[in-house]
């Protein structure tokens, strides 16, 4: 028999073992959240009743442990990510298929948005997370600082939630589907504490500071690659639309006839290890997200 929210969250864990951790977190904030909003539905129609004393009814509505479990392990199978990964058909395994295949694997096109988009993304992510840190610490002085500085602490959770959604979009990785639940109940006073100790709100905020560099650096490594690329792939028609000759920093070289193919074929060569650095940097990216964004 359970007799309080927190052993039946405890149990539910349990059951879900080996699971994905983001699934783990999602079947637990709707039990919480149910139980709780059920809790405080039956304590204020029906005055002096504990919580263990309404909990078997509820529990016996929404199911036990095991039921819910087995329930988001069925869920998950019907429910595919995208963008999934390129099946091998029979006959088309061999070293080559495995090297010039990655041109249509999906996820590494949406790894390779991704990888470009994130300056943008950094960007917001920076701006916001030094504006909100700064304008919080100065305002503690006030009578806005703690409402403001627990405005802030949740824009960071919402903004966490939004990027997981982007990180499982364009890169695959299972993230959680729906925020984490914050209860309703006690004083402003003590759910601006919850918030400001819970170290998912400071992980949040530290991968948004993180975001701009790394952006930077993705974004730079990549446009120069696929520069390069294609580049190469097109030097060909540049020499002899400028007659034999390319201009690099104002001097003119020469380029003879046989460095034509090998241009074009190295340019192709290192725009597909581009396309396969760009899906190992977005596998590790995902990685990265999970560990900092998703509740362990």
């Amino acid at each position: 028999m359970i007799h309080a929210v927190n052993e039946y969250l405890s149990q539910l864990k349990k059951e879900l073992a080996g699971c994905d951790r983001a699934i783990i977190q999602d079947a637990l904030s709707d039990a919480e959240e149910y139980l709780n909003n059920a809790l405080g539905s039956a304590g204020a129609s029906q005055q002096g009743t504990s919580e263990a004393d309404a909990l078997p009814a509820i529990i016996e509505k929404y199911g036990t442990p095991e039921e819910v479990a087995m329930a988001y392990r069925e869920i998950e199978t019907r429910v595919p990510i995208y963008p999934a990964p390129t099946e091998k058909k029979n006959g088309q395994r061999n070293a080559a298929y495995r090297f010039f295949g990655v041109v249509a694997d999906p996820r590494m096109w949406g790894a390779l948005f991704y990888l470009l988009f994130t300056l943008v993304t950094g960007i917001i992510y920076f701006t916001w997370a030094v504006t909100g840190i700064s304008l919080s610490l100065g305002l503690l002085v006030l009578v806005i600082g703690v409402p403001f500085a627990g405005l802030f602490f949740l824009s960071a959770r919402g903004l966490a939630m939004l990027e997981g959604r982007i990180v499982e979009a364009l890169l695959g990785v299972r993230m959680p589907r729906r925020p984490m639940f914050s209860s309703q109940s006690g004083s402003l006073w003590e759910r601006f504490k919850d918030l400001a100790t819970d170290k998912h709100t400071w992980l949040a905020i530290l991968y948004m500071l993180l975001h701009m560099p790394i952006g930077i650096i993705y974004f730079s490594v990549f446009i120069t690659l696929i520069s390069v690329s294609l580049g190469l792939i097109v030097m060909p028609f540049l020499v002899l639309v400028w007659n034999q000759f390319v201009i690099i920093t104002d001097v003119p070289y020469q380029v003879f006839a046989w460095m034509m193919p090998v241009s074009v074929v190295a340019g192709a060569l290192l725009l597909v290890l581009t396309m396969h650095l760009a899906k190992f940097t977005g596998r590790l990216h995902g990685a990265l997200a999970k560990a900092m964004l998703v509740r362990e």
